[in-house]
């Protein structure tokens, strides 16, 4: 299987699946027996995706793709690690995706804990701490820059994530410099099951990326 998408094209291919989902009329391509065959002598994905572990943001679902279609990589609140970064230049280098997708979402649970310890120094138990550890960075410069609402954090922390993974991978920012891949980074509304674009890199969105925050979107404590 070989990949010869432009990142524009795999952008345009989840972001038109994402629209085929939020209106109730998915394809579900790609997953039928003669793709189930072809799958089973190598992987070509348009695009890599890492992804927030919630159980309500399954990425092939939200963006209507197929078998073969997405390397997705998920962790509570998109958090990295050398495994995660190993995995994504794995796909990015040696499978040639694309396209790199950083997915939060409304209501994320990592964020809420790292919002919660740095108002109340609440603090989980276990290994669970890693993930207050992992996010309040960023909502450290999302208040720096005047941020306050839920939202707001859930979105800069995306944006916070996507540059990480550029300023950390020396393949990904190659990649990126002969035009064969892009970021895009998205946060996920469960109100109404849109993949709203927040931040772009190499890719033109079509549209401008989403606002941090929205008119009337709820405070930090909701």
């Amino acid at each position: 299987m070989t990949q010869d998408l432009t990142p524009q094209q795999a952008w345009e291919m989840m972001r038109d699946g994402n629209r085929r989902f939020v209106e109730g009329d998915p394809d579900h391509p790609r997953q039928d027996v003669g793709r189930r065959t072809a799958v089973q002598t190598g992987q070509a994905p348009h695009a890599v995706v890492l992804a927030c572990s919630d159980s309500r943001a399954p990425v092939e679902i939200i963006f209507d793709q197929g078998l073969g279609d997405v390397f997705v990589i998920r962790t509570a609140g998109e958090i990295t690690d050398l495994s995660v970064l190993a995995s994504l230049e794995f796909a990015v280098d040696g499978l040639g995706c694309p396209l790199v997708v950083v997915l939060g979402h409304e209501s994320c649970g990592a964020v809420k804990a790292a919002y919660a310890a740095l108002e109340n120094g609440t603090m989980p138990d276990g290994f669970q701490r890693v993930l207050v550890e992992k996010v309040t960075p960023s909502l450290l410069t999302a208040r720096a820059a005047g941020q306050t609402t839920m939202e707001q954090f859930e979105r800069h922390h995306v944006v916070e994530i996507a540059s990480h993974l550029i300023d950390r991978s020396p393949q990904l920012q190659q990649r990126m410099r002969d035009g064969r891949c892009g970021v895009v980074g998205m946060h996920y509304r469960l109100s109404d099951n849109r993949a709203v674009p927040v931040v772009a890199h190499g890719v033109d969105l079509g549209e401008e990326p989403g606002p941090v925050s929205e008119p009337g979107a709820g405070d930090a404590r909701r």
